[in-house]
């Protein structure tokens, strides 16, 4: 073994962290498993991707073959390689390991993780009625992670923030080329969420009724968020609240909020839910987001280029845990308000999808509104029905209802969003314009 000269003193700030993963991890090549465990943890590294490591026990060993081949990271040690034989087929160096981990990351002992460009590595939440949530890796991140960047924290009279992700963020201490393939734009959704769960921390005894926000700039996730709350009544029973949302001192957003303490019913209807397949019968849909669950009717959602159909999408969707309080249930449910419905919009046009999305097209939601009219459970399957109901100009307005896989109707949504081409590339636009949402 080589000498490694520890990075940890000169950059004190990185950071290494070795999370238990509440699930299956499963590794496999050309379809044969080759390592599944129980065990497996997340290491989330400051500039890198989040990586699977397997406990060495658990991956079938016939497959390994040591190498000679090593590799030094000055924050990890140095690695050991095993290559990967499985019928026939020869993946040279694709597990590594570390023999003797420096001491801030001893808990790496006895694991290793394989290159996921060779080897398909999955993560797997379970749910009580035995199915799982799967997500394949790299993934984006986790259901934790999702709501951390949508419950904003008070940090003074009607002021609040969200963290960047990760944190610090990506390039903070080495440049390296994928950060540049990364989509560094924030889902519209996000802010709406973050915005419902301030407005829920200002007025505890009231419940978010409605919240509209219109989208001016585009945000990313290197930075944090500022939203300013301003009370335009603060009632006994019905609050409204003017949020604006902030980043780097440029206004991204803006919005009204509303809260009530509800009442008794007087009145009482429902329009009918759409008669839709189970969440049993319809294909996973993996968003790159741990412990989500996500089935798409008909396999009819394509971020590249599908068939065309009708201008609708049907999704159903779960989190394999819940979140501690009813806001952080609406904000869950909030953020994907805007994700489906430029979905919805492109379907009945072959030859354009959401992969030319900040490339050759401008699209993105301009605002949207969300009304929430039962308590919602996001741990519970939830059906969003998402209806483009016109399109042209630029722009386009869908429609969207959740239900409950019960029939009740939960939350109603509006989104308006525009769809059209950029006149110049996008690397030679105006940044303000080339960063539309």
């Amino acid at each position: 073994m080589s000498r490694v000269e520890s990075a940890w003193p000169k950059y004190p700030g990185y950071a290494i962290d070795i999370v238990p993963m509440a699930g299956v991890g499963r590794a496999s090549v050309g379809g044969i498993l080759v390592a599944e465990s129980s065990r497996c943890v997340l290491v989330r590294e400051s500039d890198h991707r989040d990586q699977l490591y397997f406990p060495l026990e658990d991956v079938v060993d016939s497959v390994l073959t040591e190498t000679d081949h090593h590799t030094i990271c000055p924050f990890k040690g140095e690695a050991s390689y095993y290559s990967l034989s499985v019928k026939g087929v020869v993946l040279d160096d694709a597990l590594w390991w570390y023999p003797n981990p420096m001491d801030e990351v001893a808990g790496l002992a006895g694991y290793g993780a394989f290159y996921t460009d060779r080897v398909e590595v999955t993560g797997s939440i379970p749910f009580e009625d035995g199915d799982e949530a799967t997500v394949r890796f790299p993934m984006w991140g986790t259901t934790a992670d999702l709501v951390a960047l949508m419950d904003a924290a008070p940090n003074g009279e009607g002021s609040f923030s969200t963290p960047p992700y990760p944190n610090p963020r990506l390039g903070t201490y080495f440049p390296m080329e994928w950060h540049k393939e990364r989509r560094n734009v924030v889902e519209g959704g996000q802010l709406l969420g973050a915005a419902i769960v301030a407005a829920a921390k200002s007025r505890p005894d009231q419940r978010v009724s409605s919240a509209h926000m219109a989208f001016l700039k585009a945000v990313s996730f290197d930075a944090p968020l500022d939203l300013a709350l301003e009370p335009h009544r603060q009632g006994s029973t019905l609050s409204t609240f003017g949020v604006a949302v902030s980043q780097e001192t440029s206004v991204r957003a803006t919005g009204l909020v509303m809260s009530d303490i509800g009442s008794d019913d007087l009145i009482r209807h429902v329009g009918p839910m759409p008669d839709v397949p189970p969440p049993s019968e319809c294909p996973r849909h993996d968003f790159s987001v741990l412990g989500r669950d996500v089935r798409v009717v008909d396999d009819a959602y394509a971020r590249q280029d599908g068939p065309a159909g009708p201008p609708e999408l049907y999704l159903w969707t779960r989190f394999a845990a819940a979140p501690a309080t009813q806001a952080l249930h609406q904000a869950l449910l909030a953020q994907a308000t805007t994700h489906y419905s430029i979905g919805a919009a492109l379907r009945p046009h072959p030859g354009i999808s959401e992969a030319a999305a900040h490339r050759t097209v401008s699209m993105g939601p301009v605002n949207a509104t969300i009304a929430f009219h039962d308590d919602v459970d996001v741990s519970e399957w939830l059906l969003t029905e998402t209806r483009s109901i016109w399109a042209g100009r630029g722009s386009t307005q869908s429609q969207v209802r959740v239900f409950t896989a019960d029939g009740r109707l939960v939350a109603s949504k509006s989104v308006q969003a525009i769809v059209r081409s950029f006149d110049r590339p996008p690397d030679r636009l105006p940044r303000d314009y080339s960063t539309v949402m």
